[in-house]
């Protein structure tokens, strides 16, 4: 009976959204172990691999990391662009009034940290790396907050939600407009072509939410080939599935439902066992307080919750918007330090800010180490808040 309930509970904890966050965490760990052993070299022999077909028409041979970076980051990419367009017709950002402080707390919530790392960086040769701090990873930050569970108000778990979000779609328009480089008009006008017969179908009310994905590819592979990046496609193709406001599935939710697991679960850990391989160097240690460290983690650390918390105060006292019921100040400000654990998108943006692999590196070094202490501040102070609350109900 024992054994029956404790596997009861595992069962319950792989399914649960905390089980996608441990995941996470633990390819961080094993991927950055096997960067600093011996296993260095032929893991990233294996990420070099060329696999695909090539020739003179078609070119599709890549490596394995630029498959994962491209390729399976692009569903992700859809199914962030499916919870934006779910989110703007019937959630959260469905109304002016629901929409405007999330959309208000976002935008403070990436400009700001993005003004501190160019406070450090303007002039230099890691300039480019501005859009690195303004990225929230969604998946962590709801991880870390679901830990509080009932300690914290459900509304303020819908308001990270709803921030989060808004930030990913700040986050793909700083990726589309500026970190794409060397558009072919061609190759963009294809995909175009790809988004209409999207559209077409929709218009004629195709339920089917699989037959979007075969026009998917073929928008993936032009945008690929046009200078935009390829996980932009993700999100153009997500945009043209239909949904509605009612209680019936509409097929954004049925292919939303159908991503979370595989996204979460496989993909994202992929995503970061490959990408956080990291050797560390003492010129890299030393790179935590040059510049371009202090821009990411001070802009992370300090630029998210001030963006946040200072939006989101101004708007609630000129009545722009309210505050997430049952909130006060100190969970603003823990929310808006869980908004700066950047890691998944925040380490995406790295690699398109720099040529030179040490920064990369170093980047990525310092996003891995700021997300860590964002996300046990953020917990520590939105607990402390709860346990505050419950000590004054029962006074």
């Amino acid at each position: 009976m024992k054994d029956k309930i404790n596997l009861n509970i595992f069962k319950d904890f792989v399914q649960s959204s905390n089980f996608g966050g441990f995941l996470l965490f633990l390819c961080v760990v094993i991927s950055m172990i096997v960067a600093n052993t011996s296993m260095a070299v032929p893991l990233q022999n294996l990420l070099d691999t060329k696999l695909g077909y090539e020739n003179e028409a078609i070119h599709l041979n890549y490596s394995v990391s630029m498959w994962i970076n491209d390729g399976l980051m692009a569903i992700f990419f859809l199914l962030v662009g499916l919870e934006i367009k779910r989110e703007i017709v019937e959630g959260e950002l469905s109304s002016p009034k629901k929409a405007i402080l999330p959309i208000l707390a976002a935008i403070g919530g990436a400009v700001v940290p993005a003004l501190i790392y160019l406070y450090f960086n303007s002039g230099t040769p890691t300039a480019s790396g501005w859009g690195i701090p303004m990225a929230t990873d969604i998946a962590f930050a709801l991880a870390v907050i679901s830990l509080l569970d009932k300690r914290v108000p459900t509304s303020l778990k819908i308001f990270l939600a709803a921030l989060a979000i808004v930030d990913d779609l700040i986050a793909i328009l700083v990726i589309a407009i500026f970190y794409s480089s060397g558009i072919e008009l061609g190759y963009l006008g294809y995909a175009g072509i790809g988004i209409l017969v999207l559209i077409l179908m929709n218009r004629f009310n195709i339920k089917n939410p699989y037959l979007y994905l075969i026009p998917g590819v073929f928008i993936w592979y032009f945008v690929h080939h046009s200078g935009i990046h390829a996980t932009i496609a993700g999100v153009l193709v997500a945009m043209t599935l239909p949904t509605n406001d009612t209680e019936v599935e509409s097929p954004l939710e049925k292919l939303e439902h159908a991503l979370v697991k595989p996204v979460n679960f496989l993909i994202i850990p992929i995503f970061a066992f490959a990408n956080t391989n990291i050797t560390i160097h003492q010129e890299m240690i030393e790179g935590l307080t040059s510049p371009l460290g202090l821009g990411i983690s001070l802009g992370l650390i300090f630029g998210k919750p001030i963006g946040i918390v200072v939006t989101s105060l101004i708007c609630s006292k000129l009545g722009i918007g309210q505050l997430p019921a049952n909130s006060n100040f100190i969970h603003i400000i823990g929310l808006g330090l869980l908004a700066g654990i950047g890691f998944t998108m925040s380490i995406f943006i790295s690699m398109l800010s720099f040529d030179n692999q040490v920064f990369i590196e170093e980047a990525k070094l310092s996003v891995l180490i700021t997300s860590l202490i964002a996300g046990i501040i953020g917990y520590v102070i939105l607990n402390l808040s709860s346990r505050r609350k419950s000590k004054k109900t029962e006074i």
